[in-house]
């Protein structure tokens, strides 16, 4: 493979919505696990954590991540990871996509949402039990295309609680930064 940087997704404003929350979350000592990393942007800027992973599973995104001396797992979601983590972060493709609408190369993957949006971060949701620490913490972007309810209803059927730390209106959605614990809402 030639690495292909127009193959690997830039940073946007919800690359930096998620950056900024992820920066305002980190603990010193922090064993923090970026999910989709694409650029590397926001797992390069925690210097706080005491260990950084990050996965992709295009490896166009993988290769632009190492480029800026990130631990890399090329890898779908949790897949080849070990252990736990404080913090783990995503944003994860979250555009309702139908097949007519693909575009069959590596930056698909850091768009088609499937058909409602919620593909992949249900997929997200229903792995992340097993690598969060017992007080760990989930920062994931979700945009108001997506459906904030439906994600929180996904979030809570999984046992966990969710609050929204950040919203941010971009050009015609809104994009939320759901902080994730273990635990039930009341």
């Amino acid at each position: 493979m030639t690495f292909d940087p127009a193959q690997v997704y830039q940073p946007e404003a919800d690359t930096y919505l998620l950056l900024r929350a992820a920066q305002e979350e980190v603990r010193a000592g922090d064993r923090v696990l970026e999910i989709g990393t694409g650029s590397g942007t926001i797992a390069s800027s925690l210097e706080k954590a005491r260990c950084i992973v990050v996965t992709d599973i295009n490896p166009h995104a993988a290769e632009c991540a190492k480029r800026k001396g990130l631990a890399v797992v090329r890898a779908d979601l949790f897949r080849g990871i070990r252990g736990v983590f404080d913090l783990i972060l995503f944003n994860p493709p979250y555009l309702p996509t139908q097949p007519e609408e693909r575009i069959d190369d590596w930056l698909e993957y850091a768009l088609d949402g499937g058909s409602d949006g919620r593909e992949v971060i249900g997929r997200f949701i229903a792995e992340a039990g097993e690598r969060l620490a017992p007080q760990g913490r989930i920062l994931l972007l979700i945009s108001s295309l997506t459906g904030l309810d439906p994600v929180t209803e996904l979030i809570s059927q999984r046992g966990f609680c969710s609050e929204i730390i950040i919203e941010d209106v971009v050009e015609d959605e809104v994009l939320y930064i759901l902080r994730i614990c273990r635990g039930r809402s009341s």
